[in-house]
């Protein structure tokens, strides 16, 4: 294998960056670094662990000009939602270094005479970060700053074709004065990455990417006894039930389903709405749908990029000719879209109609800006098929009653459960998956759980004969 890396840009196909791939004597001296760094630095107190990650939170969002139109070029985002990214990674990294104190605190087992007894949340060591493309800082920084206010160091291996973002990381850290070890960008290619995990060097992997990624981390993690978090696939489903208000649901679903061309791991992929409703809903839905622009990411005016590379956009199209194939309907003529050419990453906005969980793009990932919608008689019925999949990652009840929501989302096998609302990710709220979806969990109170281990203290204190 080559050691030069080439990001192409999904915008016009050029490369946007060339780099080499770290040295094994880069990795092994990193991995020692980390470990020597993080020795003194769970000694840390956490409000100097604090000021460290605040300030290279805020170093990052000082660079908010060039990220932008960077991320465009990497992987496709409009420009004009580059921001967003930024607010969410600073909603999320300010909530987790808030809750910190609380969340690592002591906990303490009673009164027992004689006896002091608390349980202490210990840092694990070394997490090793893998993290994807497609929301790059967002997705990094649930487990980043965690991790080291946990008193963790952190090694971050970022996806080749969001590399750039690695570099920005790395940036921040250094002009927020982190001691020097506790935070290392790598760029690694699968196997280095493999050989990291099973070094016995690193003591956790958060994960997030593909079912087949979160195999392989998996295989190279087995017999190593070091904690696994993944994130990986997700076929979400959104249920509109009779009661459901239409203007506000079209308008987030058509959202939930389309924003970032759909590249989202809880990006709506099947919606299954009341029969009552279903003509209305689907001529809304579709009307909107059509009222996207498709292309360069770079204009102000686009709503929808590319996808991040022309193989991405070749499956969905697939996707979607085998359902027509089987007697599905495509109510948006892909022709009015301009920019949309078979052999590239331009791919129009589709909604399916007449589609049953026989075909692939109702029950396996699509990641692309495509939607089939089915009419369903009642609860009963949506709740079985939006439980029939492989996936488990979130699920949205479009209602008015909120006991019907929660009734329903009791029975739905998913990581989170929403009410008129999709596609986003509270930092107070666990995140997290079952299923092929994977395993473990960020954010939150339960995030923390995942970066530390219990270590009790039984002490006796008053020795009577």
């Amino acid at each position: 294998m080559s050691n030069e890396v080439k990001l192409v840009s999904p915008v016009d196909g050029h490369v946007y960056a060339e780099r080499h791939y770290a040295s094994d004597e880069t990795v092994g001296a990193a991995l020692e670094a980390a470990a020597q760094a993080q020795r003194a630095w769970k000694k840390t107190p956490l409000e100097e662990r604090a000021r460290y990650c605040t300030a290279a939170v805020e170093a990052l969002l000082a660079m908010r000009e060039e990220i932008a139109p960077e991320i465009a070029w990497q992987m496709g985002r409009p420009v004009r939602y580059g921001a967003g990214e930024l607010r969410g990674l600073e909603e999320r990294a300010h909530h987790m270094i808030a809750i910190a104190a609380d969340a690592l605190a002591d906990i303490d087992s009673g009164e027992k005479a004689g006896f002091r007894r608390f349980v202490r949340r210990e840092p694990l060591g070394t997490v090793f970060v893998i993290a994807p493309w497609n929301y790059p800082y967002l997705t990094a920084v649930n487990s980043i700053i965690p991790a080291l206010m946990a008193g963790n160091a952190v090694i971050l291996k970022h996806a080749t074709q969001t590399l750039l973002v690695g570099e920005r990381f790395e940036r921040a850290f250094q002009q927020a004065g982190l001691p020097a070890g506790l935070f290392r960008n790598l760029l690694l290619d699968h196997e280095q990455s493999a050989r990291v995990i099973a070094s016995g060097r690193v003591q956790q992997v958060n994960f997030t990417g593909s079912v087949e990624g979160g195999r392989a981390m998996e295989r190279a993690a087995s017999g190593h006894f070091l904690g696994l978090g993944l994130e990986l696939g997700g076929k979400d489903p959104a249920y509109v039930r009779h009661d459901a208000d239409l203007d506000f649901t079209v308008e987030n679903l058509v959202d939930g389903s389309f924003f970032n061309s759909g590249q989202s791991c809880c990006g709506i992929e099947r919606i299954y709405v009341d029969r009552g409703v279903y003509p209305e809903f689907v001529e809304r839905f579709t009307e909107l749908t059509r009222s996207y622009v498709l292309g360069n990411p770079l204009d102000e005016a686009t709503t929808l990029g590319p996808l991040v590379k022309a193989a991405s956009a070749d499956f969905v199209r697939g996707q979607i000719a085998d359902a027509i194939a089987g007697g599905a309907r495509a109510l948006i003529d892909a022709s009015t879209f301009g920019a949309d050419a078979i052999g590239t990453p331009y791919l129009a906005p589709q909604v399916l109609i007449d589609v049953d969980h026989s075909m692939s793009v109702m029950r396996e990932e699509s990641f692309g800006p495509v939607v089939g919608i089915m009419p369903v008689d009642g609860d009963t019925q949506a709740l079985q098929l939006m439980n029939d999949s492989p996936y488990g990652l979130t699920a949205s009840v479009w209602t008015r009653d909120l006991e019907a929501a929660e009734r329903i989302g009791d029975d739905i096998a998913t990581g989170t459960v929403y009410m008129n609302r999709c596609d986003y990710l509270d930092p107070s709220l666990a995140w997290t998956g079952v299923k092929h979806t994977g395993r473990g969990a960020t954010l939150s109170r339960v995030g923390y759980e995942t970066l530390t281990r219990p270590k009790s203290f039984h002490l006796r204190h008053a020795i009577t004969n």
